[in-house]
């Protein structure tokens, strides 16, 4: 008998009423946006109130501005991840339907998007108030992973994003006819819990390396170093969540059944792992040159 967990059958809507004849709902994926841009703004806050921990005790901004540069971000983070998606993801389907692209709720985000429209953002932020580049890239670094964890947590419990079938004794038994191909007429499917897989290393052991090189290790002291960090914890992370996330279905063939975007024989990268390892490479050069540096 297949050991596996079957789905809680959790409701994506926290809660949903009608006024008017128009169905308003509150979904658990926009709470998780909301609150981990609100606890990013409070890790920023937070650092930027400690002196000691910036070059020469100066820290980049102050708390007003800190709360000013969220706005930049929130807008950084919709149009970035949101065309991110469309391009990277679907680009034929909504260069047929571009009507479709401003459909935000019918879901459809790429972090690597909004991760570039958050660093476009970040710079015209920079350019605008005249701070320091490098270290308030090291401010974003500390902010981000509360937003990737509660992120996927959503994306759990919308039964979405889920991973390769397993017979693993914790695969979740995620409901929906996709989840459910792999099924036979005995057993039902188990996949992995990717989205848990990313939580736990995208967002909790992360942050917590993150949050230890900066205040502990005072890492924010060189600035840029920090960030060096994130880029190279997330492309590693997600580089090996990959190899238990189900890819995307316009990715897989009957002859890709793993959904490769590149491949060499029988090996290959999915377009999740193509998009971060450059994230990696960048990661791992900051780190190279940071550590040269002395701190001040």
């Amino acid at each position: 008998m297949l050991l596996a967990i079957p789905f809680p059958g959790l409701s994506p809507e926290i809660f949903s009423f009608e006024i008017g004849g128009f169905a308003f709902a509150l979904r658990w994926y926009a709470l998780a946006y909301v609150v981990g841009l609100l606890a990013g703004l409070f890790l920023i806050r937070r650092a930027v109130s400690r002196p000691p921990l910036w070059p020469e005790g100066r820290p980049p901004m102050g708390p007003d501005l800190a709360e000013a540069m969220l706005t930049w971000v929130i807008l950084g983070v919709i149009l970035g991840g949101r065309l991110g998606f469309v391009l990277f993801y679907q680009p034929s389907y909504y260069l047929a339907n571009p009507a479709e692209i401003l459909k935000l709720w019918q879901g459809g985000m790429s972090f690597h998007g909004g991760l570039l429209g958050v660093a476009i953002a970040g710079l015209l932020f920079c350019r605008r108030y005249k701070v320091p580049v490098a270290s308030v890239a090291d401010c974003m670094a500390l902010a981000v992973t509360p937003g990737l964890f509660l992120g996927r947590i959503a994306n759990f419990i919308n039964a979405e994003l889920w991973g390769r079938p397993t017979d693993l004794p914790w695969g979740v038994i995620f409901p929906g006819y996709e989840a459910q191909a792999c099924a036979t007429a005995t057993e039902a499917c188990a996949r992995h819990p990717s989205q848990l897989y990313e939580a736990g290393l995208e967002g909790l052991v992360l942050g917590a390396v993150i949050w230890v090189v900066a205040v502990r290790l005072r890492w924010l002291r060189s600035p840029g170093r920090v960030a060096g960090v994130f880029f190279t914890g997330y492309g590693l992370a997600r580089v090996f969540v990959e190899n238990f996330r189900q890819a995307d279905p316009q990715f897989i063939t009957p002859g890709n059944p793993w959904g490769h975007v590149i491949r060499i024989g029988d090996w290959g990268l999915t377009q999740g792992q193509t998009l971060s390892l450059p994230m990696l490479v960048l990661g791992l050069a900051i780190l190279a040159v940071t550590l040269r540096r002395p701190k001040t």
